[in-house]
């Protein structure tokens, strides 16, 4: 007995979901790249927060990127070529020479902080026990590690000779991390 034919059925297919990259651009070339990009297809997403500048002559509200020299794309691992040579686009951010995309949660939440009307501050990436420095205040210059993190920071400063170690709580954004 034969087998009756089969068809496919003429609904469309369901694209997959691209995944979200961090790309590295040169330095102010945020918008430039992400409107070209946008312009040929792509889904891009380049957070900026509202911030005051202050001219002698008048105040100015301006778009400062949350993370300057970085923007994310949507796009097809297998076909980041056009992508990479897009004007101002540096690299595609890689860890061990793989393309690793951003979590989704993370772009989410990051899109539900931008589109708030809370206040934002850049803010360097600290953890609890890596060596950091102090930018400001009257500890500038010091450094130590990292204790703590509540509303400020608790830093501990040690004389490793003698094994003894003070600490104090600073202001959050008076604390960098050393490299």
């Amino acid at each position: 007995m034969q087998q009756p034919e089969t068809f496919l059925s003429e609904s469309p297919a369901i694209e997959p979901v691209l995944p979200w990259f961090a790309l590295k651009v040169r330095s102010n070339f945020e918008k430039t790249s992400t409107s070209i990009l946008r312009e040929n297809g792509y889904e891009e997403f380049a957070p900026s927060y509202p911030s005051r500048r202050y001219w002698s002559d008048r105040v100015k509200l301006i778009y400062q990127p949350a993370f300057p020299g970085y923007v994310f794309w949507r796009f097809n691992p297998n076909h980041w070529l056009p992508v990479l040579q897009t004007a101002g686009v540096v690299e595609i951010i890689r860890f061990g020479g793989k393309l690793v995309p951003i979590d989704d949660r993370e772009l989410a939440s990051l899109r539900i902080l931008i589109n708030s009307s809370l206040p934002l501050f850049p803010r360097s990436f600290l953890q609890v026990g890596r060596r950091v420095l102090i930018k400001r205040g009257p500890l500038a210059g010091a450094e130590g590690i990292l204790e703590e993190i509540r509303k400020g920071f608790r830093i501990v400063v040690s004389i490793s000779m003698l094994q003894r170690s003070v600490t104090a709580e600073i202001d959050a954004n008076w604390v960098t991390s050393v490299q």
